[in-house]
């Protein structure tokens, strides 16, 4: 108990133990554990979340080192959430995670009851997946932050927290924008990037169709962090001390 108390002793001094305890209590779903999602979880973990539920059906594959906080060499074939889950314990070993080696989709979302979270956090790749977890987060009125797009990018600076119309620059926010709307969704916090995505370099016409889609290691991780931090903040909005405003 002592080695768990020094370990968020930092944390707690900024946020005050009733805030703290907000966290250890609190139950949180990652949808997507790539790029992203993999930078969402760790600070998620770091932050004191007492319990993650990850969500991907995907391994790790060479590809994904460069970028993806999971992906090592000694990790490469595992499944993400697999590894995620190694990382997150040796974090803080008193962390309750669960893991779902499956994709979220309009026909697997049945599966997951989202009234349970107190917070949802939407990374996945798939405009269908995101829509889809987006109507059923708010029909169960749980909280969810979504991510926009954050490949074919350089500048770690330009990414912005806004509600979904008031986005700009960022084409998979363009499409989210139109569907959402036809939905009947009124509002949605995401993390975008004003960025204009950059034309990939070293790829034929004949291979354009494949759509390969650029990254790096300090694009989509900022993304992650900025997301985790909006949950965190959120999570403990009200629990902290009168003089202090976050």
């Amino acid at each position: 108990m002592r080695n768990m108390l020094e370990q968020f002793k930092r944390t707690e001094i900024l946020i005050g133990r009733t805030g703290m305890e907000c966290l250890q209590q609190a139950h949180v779903a990652v949808f997507g554990i790539g790029g992203v999602g993999g930078y969402v979880t760790e600070a998620l973990a770091r932050s004191g979340i007492g319990t993650l539920d990850l969500i991907d059906h995907d391994k790790v594959n060479l590809s994904n080192i460069n970028r993806q906080i999971i992906a090592l060499h000694s990790t490469v074939g595992k499944y993400k959430v697999d590894a995620a889950k190694e990382r997150i314990l040796d974090i803080n070993p008193k962390a309750a995670v669960n893991t779902y080696k499956m994709f979220y989709m309009p026909d697997t979302k049945t599966q997951f009851e989202l009234s349970k979270y107190d917070y949802v956090v939407d990374a996945i790749d798939t405009v269908t997946g995101k829509i889809a977890l987006i109507l059923q987060a708010q029909a169960a009125g749980t909280p969810i932050i979504s991510s926009m797009g954050a490949g074919n990018k350089m500048d770690p600076s330009a990414f912005l927290t806004a509600d979904i119309y008031e986005t700009s620059g960022c084409p998979l926010a363009k499409v989210m924008r139109r569907e959402l709307k036809k939905r009947g969704i009124e509002k949605l916090k995401v993390v975008y990037s004003k960025e204009k995505p950059l034309k990939p370099l070293g790829i034929d016409d004949a291979d354009s169709e494949k759509k390969v889609i650029g990254s790096n290691a300090f694009v989509p991780s900022v993304a992650g962090l900025i997301i985790a931090g909006e949950v965190v903040k959120d999570l403990i909005s009200g629990h902290l001390p009168d003089n202090r405003d976050i």
